[in-house]
C-alpha cells in the first residue's frame, strides 16, 4: 500500500492526542500535559464515554459539581479541572464557551503560609545529609521552589559572583537569587560529582540533557554540553517521554519529599511542613532581619509586592503589632 497516494483517506488523530500536540505546540510544560490529559480523561469517562463535541455547559457544570460534592475536591483542584476542559474545548475542537464568562468559579479560600522559626529550619537541615541535605538547604538559603531545585543546571551557578539564576520559574519567568556563602563548598563537590557522572554516560554514548522548548532541534548538539547537564541528576537513565531518546533526568521530586518530611518527624516538629516551607521561611526570616520587602519580592518572583506582603504575618508589622486597648 501506497502511504502517500493523496487519494486514501486521512486517519484522523484521537482526541487526547490532538489535545497532547496542541499542549506541545504551545510549548507547555510536560507537567501541565500529564495534568491536563489527566482531566480531560476524567471528564470524558465521567459522562459514559461522550464525546466532549456532544457536551457542554450542564455537562461540564456536572462534572465540576461532582468534584466538589462527591469527591471532597478543593477550589484549586476544581479550577484545575476547568482549565483542562476550556483548553480542550478553545484550542483543540475550536468551540469557544461563551457562558463561562459568566461561570461561578470554586473560590480559593486564602490561606496564610505556614512558616517554620530559624531554630525549627536549623533542626530539619541537621536531620538531613547528603544531596537532601544540600537540596533543602538550597530551598531556606536561596528562596527557591521545589522544582526550580532540582531543574537547576550548571549553566545556572555562578560561584565567582554568588548568585544562582532561576530559568523558567512560576509564571515562565527569569529571576536571580543568592547563592548561601556557607554552600559554595558543598554545592562545587555536588557539581563535581555530576560532571563524574557526564562522563560516564559519554563514554557509554548516552550523555544528552532534556533541553527546553525547540531548542533541540535549533541546536541538536546542544544537549551533549557540559552547562545544560543537571546540578542534580538523577542515579538512573530514563526514556524522555518527548522524544524518546534515553536521557538522564534531574532527581525526583518525591526523593526530597520523602526526605524533608522524615526529618520533620525525626526533628520533633509538629506542624505539616514539607519542602514549601522552607521557601516561605526564607522570605518571612528575611522580613524579620530588616531587609526591604521590594528586594524580597524580586528574589520570589512576585508580579505583585501584595502577593509578598502576606509575610509580614509573622512579624511584629502586622495584626501581631498593634497593640491591645486592654493592655
Amino acid at each position: 500500500m501506497n502511504l502517500t497516494d493523496p487519494t486514501l483517506p486521512l486517519v484522523k488523530p484521537k482526541l487526547l492526542d490532538q489535545l497532547r500536540d496542541e499542549i506541545r505546540r504551545r510549548h507547555l510544560s510536560l507537567r501541565t500535559e500529564k495534568t491536563y490529559l489527566q482531566w480531560v480523561r476524567r471528564f470524558i469517562l465521567h459522562h459514559g464515554k461522550r464525546h466532549p463535541t456532544d457536551m457542554g455547559e450542564a455537562e461540564i457544570t456536572a462534572f465540576l459539581t461532582h468534584l466538589s460534592r462527591d469527591r471532597y475536591c478543593s477550589a484549586s483542584t476544581q479550577n484545575q479541572a476547568l482549565a483542562a476542559i476550556l483548553f480542550l474545548y478553545r484550542w483543540v475542537l475550536r468551540q469557544p464557551l461563551d457562558w463561562i464568562d459568566d461561570f461561578q468559579r470554586a473560590k480559593k479560600p486564602k490561606r496564610l503560609p505556614l512558616v517554620l522559626s530559624i531554630e525549627e529550619c536549623r533542626l530539619v537541615l541537621a536531620c538531613l545529609s547528603g544531596t537532601s541535605w544540600l537540596m533543602a538547604s538550597l530551598l531556606y538559603g536561596a528562596g527557591l521552589r521545589l522544582t526550580e531545585c532540582l531543574a537547576l543546571r550548571i549553566k545556572d551557578i555562578d560561584f565567582s559572583r554568588g548568585q544562582i539564576t532561576v530559568r523558567d520559574g512560576k509564571g515562565g519567568k527569569d529571576r536571580v537569587t543568592m547563592l548561601p556563602k556557607s554552600l559554595a563548598p558543598a554545592l562545587q563537590d555536588a557539581v563535581l560529582r555530576a560532571q563524574a557522572l557526564h562522563r560516564l554516560d559519554i563514554e557509554l554514548g548516552f550523555g544528552e540533557a532534556s533541553l527546553p522548548y525547540a531548542l533541540a532541534i535549533k541546536y541538536p548538539k546542544a544537549g551533549l554540553e557540559w552547562g545544560w547537564q543537571y546540578v542534580f541528576p538523577s542515579s538512573k537513565r530514563s526514556v524522555d517521554p518527548r522524544s524518546g531518546k534515553t536521557k538522564r533526568h534531574h532527581v525526583f521530586e518525591d526523593t526530597l519529599q520523602r526526605a524533608v518530611k522524615q526529618a520533620v518527624r525525626n526533628a520533633g516538629i509538629t506542624k505539616p511542613a514539607s519542602c514549601h516551607t522552607f521557601w516561605h521561611s526564607f522570605a518571612t526570616h528575611l522580613l524579620e532581619r530588616g531587609q526591604d520587602i521590594r528586594t524580597i519580592q524580586e528574589l520570589l518572583g512576585h508580579n505583585d509586592v501584595s502577593t509578598t506582603m502576606i509575610y509580614t504575618h509573622v512579624l511584629g508589622k502586622g495584626v501581631q503589632g498593634v497593640l491591645s486597648p486592654l493592655d
